[in-house]
């Protein structure tokens, strides 16, 4: 009987995670199913730029894979069993139930209100593709001078307002914040950022505590007024309730627990990557939820489960980051770097050449996407069949 892996999500993370798997497992052992909502691989990086009405390429997860050994099911996950090892579905085909003996939990995360009402009901978001293109359509509908608020400070609020504001000149955007607008950057990157708000015409709100969301605009915690015809909610992320729901050790946030392999602690057969899992990064910090934790999160756990299976020996790595990257529409961008445990240090790239490493970056996380086992070994390895491995993982 093959082992049969199925991986959640095809994000960022577990786009990497299935096509890592395939390139280092041999396909005479090994069923491989990812398993998204979406028939296309989404750009999440690039939402900004999608609800700005630019176009995005398509890339359809059946041709991506092709050829690899990895079998995609467009399907929703309702529901994830990890003590019989089962995930219930729901596609066009109608509800199904997929049992699996390996499983990696890569559903990642979607906009938190934080509680805050109206947020739901007034606000738009670009946690996704079709949220994305509803603030599309909707900013499309403004007339000139028409006005547009970004909630939150951090790096998507500020792509957000500047990609609006530069694709859209004959609008009016601000941006507010709990705190300040990307305080945490370099004094270098701050005053460029300042620069580039000013040249888009964009108006700061900072110390700005947003208590309710109306249809025209924000209340805030000081019982001011903020007008806006349209309202962007970037201030924060959340994951899907699915894995708080199971038996799986989870954070106070709904984010699985793993070890420094992205094993879960509660259950070793079950793997998680992305911003579903809290793991410890350079320094004993969480990494943060992103593209630049999902990645290399994806990495590590594939290899260390294929060194599972195979019977080799687990890789040890902390992982840690080096930069921050921040487009600031399309001809400008910020390039902080930053300690192994995320702290802005004194060095910053701005300007044009920001923007143009950002959009290297960017392309390059799309390209292996686009082509799961390039560089892939000159052998995939074959399941060990005695030692933990068969304890831990062989279905009897």
């Amino acid at each position: 009987m093959k082992h049969r892996i199925v991986v959640l999500g095809a994000g960022y993370a577990g786009a990497n995670a299935a096509g890592r798997l395939a390139r280092r497992l041999h396909c005479d052992d090994i069923e491989i199913t990812l398993v998204n909502g979406d028939p296309e691989f989404v750009e999440r990086v690039r939402m900004h730029q999608l609800a700005s009405g630019q176009n995005l390429p398509h890339r359809s997860l059946h041709d991506v894979y092709a050829g690899t050994g990895v079998r995609v099911r467009p399907a929703r996950v309702t529901a994830v069993d990890v003590d019989r090892k089962t995930v219930d579905l729901t596609s066009e085909h109608g509800a199904e139930t997929l049992g699996y003996d390996t499983l990696v939990y890569a559903l990642g995360s979607t906009v938190a209100d934080h509680g805050v009402p109206g947020v739901a009901e007034y606000a738009y978001n670009v946690a996704g593709k079709q949220a994305a293109l509803r603030l599309r359509a909707r900013l499309g509908e403004l007339e000139p001078g028409g006005t547009v608020l970004v909630v939150g400070g951090g790096l998507t609020g500020i792509e957000a307002a500047t990609e609006i504001a530069e694709a859209h000149p004959d609008l009016e955007v601000a941006i507010a914040a709990r705190d300040g607008v990307g305080d945490w950057l370099s004094d270098k990157a701050q005053r460029h950022l300042r620069g580039v708000f000013d040249r888009l015409g964009i108006t700061v709100h900072e110390h700005a505590d947003i208590k309710r969301v109306e249809a025209n605009g924000v209340v805030t915690g000081a019982a001011r007024e903020i007008p806006a015809q349209v309202t962007v909610w970037t201030a924060g992320f959340t994951v899907h309730p699915i894995a708080a729901a199971t038996t799986l050790e989870v954070s106070d946030t709904g984010r699985i627990v793993v070890d420094g392999t992205m094993r879960s602690v509660s259950h070793p057969d079950v793997y998680a990557v992305g911003d579903a899992a809290i793991a410890e990064g350079a320094g004993g910090k969480p990494l943060r939820m992103s593209c630049a934790s999902g990645i290399p999160m994806a990495w590590l756990a594939a290899d260390a489960l294929a060194a599972r299976l195979t019977g080799r020996k687990i890789p040890e790595t902390t992982i840690g980051y080096t930069i921050q990257c921040i487009s600031l529409g399309r001809r400008d961008g910020i390039i902080q770097r930053v300690t192994p445990d995320d702290q802005a240090m004194s060095t910053a790239i701005t300007g044009r050449t920001a923007a143009r490493i950002k959009e290297f970056i960017c392309a390059s996380a799309a390209w292996s996407i686009s082509h799961p086992t390039a560089m892939l070994p000159s052998r995939r390895r074959h399941l060990a069949a005695t030692g933990e491995v068969e304890t831990l993982f062989v279905t009897p």
